[in-house]
């Protein structure tokens, strides 16, 4: 039988949407232009959905299903199918079934609820969790989707005349269901692990490579099983296999690595999606998830060199980390100079240049908005202020680019680490707040630190530098002790980070 034959229209609707989510990537590339890139994404999601709903009417699927029931048996009783069983064509009168109309728009209904309210309630500091809590709900959807289809083939219309899943279609569905497991419970980890719930650290479980070779392996193997036989066992066997090496590819990769992480793991959900797309013959899927899927892969690549990380090995589940890696809790009797809110005003009020470093401390303070006033005082006082921010700064890409333009910051005031970089030594004043493994010189002198061959900045070389951070006794993300908090010219700030710049405003305004 022959797939039905899709309306002109229907297939114009979904180009002009995948434009939209072409044209949304490009707005999303710069913070300049990512409202706009927001809308276009927008505009481009509801086009694709309402076309969907309106070329997919509930009743004439049924309709199709029992034609193709007709067909197969007549195919099995030895009699011929006709002209008739050929094609699959709609009927032109407008069936609808409103009880499962009214289904669409309750679930509708809800996840608008559930998106909106969350949307308006979500803090800027548990937007990498929500992230990762999104790709898991794109990752089960996937399998779910995987399931129904496995489950009832001709209502999706994926079947031969004798009732079997086409080749093709075993194999989407398969690999669909592959990635949206693992998308899934590996969403699930990183979410615990942003959340606090789990230690940042890696966990290395004894023999792990061993494990998730032989596991992948399993996968390949009872994924041609399924292929070759349409076996349910072979299905089943992949979904668990699936779900469980999601989890064992996450767990051993550290805080450091987190940020790759959510882009590796929005690249999973893109290509699940895309394979569901197939199994669903929605061209619109096919091109969000191929969209999503690339961008998030050369994202995650493009991260990786700007961390100098194998990509292969974090996808491959910190392949290269060592049990013996991290430096544990922070160092004790060493000599460190702490500094007042005066302090800090006093010498940037005297400084020609500042370069702000925004770590995650700053998006747990909510500390944006007082340090553009800092800054804008600054700038008052002929003082030239730059803002330096690292690839991997906060739990996920772009964290503190968002959050400095929550706060208006201006875009060319705002830097990334290759282009400035080699201005900290001739800087007067390096102005840390919040970060910590982004500014550790450990990266490049201590092989047995997990973050050692990450690029950092190079504040060490400033003139002077302030170090806002609760308490001496804490260590970043990745764990480990940071040199630059006993270095001659640094001075510690010890408070919340928003309580201190504020103190250093109030000093700056006298």
């Amino acid at each position: 039988m022959e797939h039905v034959a899709q309306n002109p229209w229907v297939g114009l609707a979904y180009l002009i949407s995948g434009v939209c989510f072409i044209l949304a990537l490009r707005g999303l590339s710069s913070p300049a232009t990512s409202q706009r890139g927001n809308r276009f994404g927008m505009v481009g999601m509801l086009i694709a959905v309402v076309t969907t709903l309106v070329t997919h009417v509930p009743g004439a699927l049924s309709s199709i299903s029992a034609h193709g029931e007709i067909c197969n048996q007549l195919y099995a009783e030895g009699g011929t199918q006709g002209s008739a069983c050929k094609a699959i064509t709609y009927n032109p009168a407008f069936v609808v079934d409103w009880i499962t109309v009214a289904q669409i728009i309750a679930a509708i209904a809800i996840g608008a609820v559930i998106g909106v309210t969350t949307a308006r309630k979500i803090k800027m500091t548990d937007m990498p969790q929500l992230v990762a809590a999104f790709h898991s709900l794109v990752g089960l959807a996937a399998v779910l989707v995987a399931v129904a289809a496995f489950m009832n083939p001709v209502a999706f219309g994926i079947t031969d005349e004798l009732g079997a899943i086409h080749g093709a279609s075993r194999i989407e569905m398969i690999l669909g269901v592959a990635i949206g497991a693992i998308t899934f419970s590996g969403s699930v980890i990183a979410f615990l692990k942003l959340n606090g719930n789990m230690s940042g650290k890696p966990i290395l479980l004894p023999a792990r490579h061993i494990i998730n070779i032989a596991m992948l392996l399993a996968i390949v193997f009872f994924t041609y099983g399924f292929y070759d036989s349409q076996s349910p066992v072979d299905f089943w066997i992949v979904v668990a296999l699936s779900f469980v090496i999601g989890f064992l590819l996450i767990v051993p990769i550290g805080g450091a690595d987190m940020p790759v992480v959510v882009s590796m793991l929005n690249s999973y959900s893109g290509w699940a999606a895309a394979a569901m797309g197939f199994t669903l013959h929605n061209t619109a899927m096919i091109i969000t998830g191929a969209l999503v899927g690339s961008s998030g892969a050369i994202l995650s690549y493009i991260m990786c060199k700007a961390m100098n990380r194998s990509f292969i090995s974090v996808i491959a589940g910190g392949f290269g980390a060592e049990a013996s890696a991290g430096g544990g809790e922070a160092k004790e009797q060493r000599p460190w100079k702490r500094g007042s809110a005066e302090d800090a005003a006093y010498m940037m009020k005297q400084s020609d240049s500042v370069i702000i470093v925004p770590g995650y401390g700053m998006a747990v303070a909510q500390a944006q908005h007082v340090l553009r006033e800092m800054a804008d005082l600054l700038k008052k006082e002929g003082v030239s202020v730059k803002y330096a921010i690292h690839p991997v700064a906060g739990r996920m890409p772009g964290h503190m680019n968002v959050l400095l333009a929550e706060a208006n910051v201006p875009y060319d005031e705002v830097f990334e680490l290759e282009d400035i970089n080699s201005e900290f030594a001739q800087t007067d004043v390096a102005f840390i707040i919040g970060a910590n493994d982004v500014v550790n010189p450990a990266a490049k002198t201590d092989k047995s630190s997990p973050i050692y061959g990450m690029p950092v900045f190079d504040v060490d070389k400033a003139k002077t530098v302030f170090f806002i951070k609760r308490s001496m006794g804490g260590v970043g993300y990745a764990g480990v002790d940071n040199d630059v908090f006993y270095m001659d010219q640094t001075m510690m700030l010890l408070a919340d980070a928003k309580k201190m710049v504020e103190d250093i405003v109030k000093a700056l305004a006298h």
